[in-house]
């Protein structure tokens, strides 16, 4: 029996840090947290929309005053569902990667407006977009709203008397990918480097840096690990992505030596250890980010095109799922 249910909003950690939980923690549903001590207050990531944060930070203020002014927000990583909500935190200093707010400043909220209004003209990318987030994210009067200071490896702050360390383990998910730990609570909010109960999608890669980063976790005296999607959980969890990851680098490498194309690849490597994980369509970007890294190539993924080959990989889920059951009900 899992210690932390997997519900919706406010998770009281003990001493002054807390959790934010969006399940199911699927595309776009991602976790904050809070750290709070002698009237101090750190956030850790808005969200995906301005009303999914206004939400997130009313639950905060009823259950710690001191949130009502949020003193540091720390942006973990540029991605939409932990920044797009940043202007609600008005006043406070906004920290992140130099790499997290370079790739801010590449994808903006206004370009994923635009591309959910017109969709349609936005070929695959667009329809994908449509696909994951119409009815549930509202983009419209979403402001830039960049990090206000920013570090290069790691920095360490104090939030009242609480000592906590940001410590950036990048590029794995992106190309700045900030974990914050505090020390005294065994305590680690990691953003986008833990996903638990859903295949984690690395942009950016190297998945070997990906995995080292599990190792940094794996060495700290934590018991309580805030993952940027999914529920709590402590290092059985970290351990169980380091494995995945693992093993999808090993069966990708066969595949790359017998110069099977990526999709192909992607499609063709058994994940039977890790059913039930959801979003299994973020294999195409991990054998993309593997093949680049085989490749010794070091250029960014094309995002647009990872999207639409990811649509397409539901369709045919979508489609085999429905002959399958079409063939139970005969």
């Amino acid at each position: 029996m899992a210690r932390w249910q997997f519900t919706k909003g406010l998770h009281d950690l003990g001493n002054g840090c807390h959790a934010w939980l969006q399940p199911d923690g699927g595309w776009g549903y991602s976790n904050s947290g809070l750290i709070a001590d002698q009237g101090e207050t750190l956030l850790i990531d808005t969200l995906f929309d301005l009303a999914h944060t206004r939400e997130m930070l009313d639950g905060f203020r009823s259950a710690v005053p001191a949130a009502r002014r949020i003193g540091t927000l720390v942006n973990t990583h540029s991605n939409g569902d932990h920044t797009f909500g940043n202007q609600l935190v008005s006043g406070a200093r906004i920290l992140a990667s130099r790499a997290c707010a370079e790739e801010m400043a590449e994808a903006r909220p206004e370009r994923r407006a635009e591309m959910m209004r017109r969709w349609r003209e936005f070929g695959h990318a667009g329809a994908a977009t449509h696909e994951l987030y119409a009815g549930k994210f509202d983009f419209e009067g979403i402001a830039y709203t960049p990090p206000t200071e920013t570090f290069e490896s790691e920095l360490t702050l104090h939030v009242g008397g609480k000592e906590v360390r940001l410590l950036n383990v990048g590029p794995a998910h992106t190309r700045g990918d900030v974990m914050v730990h505090v020390p005294q609570d065994r305590t680690v909010f990691t953003g986008d480097i833990v996903f638990i109960g859903g295949h984690p999608p690395a942009w950016a890669g190297p998945i070997s840096n990906w995995i080292k980063a599990c190792d940094v976790i794996l060495g700290w005296d934590v018991e309580t690990i805030v993952p940027g999607h999914g529920p709590i959980t402590d290092k059985q969890g970290v351990s169980a992505l380091k494995q995945y990851f693992e093993y999808v680098t090993a069966e990708t490498r066969k595949r790359f030596d017998a110069s099977m194309g990526e999709d192909e690849a992607a499609r063709d490597i058994a994940l039977d250890a890790f059913r039930g994980w959801i979003d299994e369509e973020r294999m195409v970007v991990n054998v993309n980010s593997l093949y680049r890294e085989f490749h010794g190539r070091s250029d960014k993924p094309d995002m647009e095109d990872l999207q639409g080959r990811m649509s397409l990989w539901r369709e045919r889920a979508k489609a085999h799922a429905a002959a399958v059951h079409h063939g139970h009900s005969h």
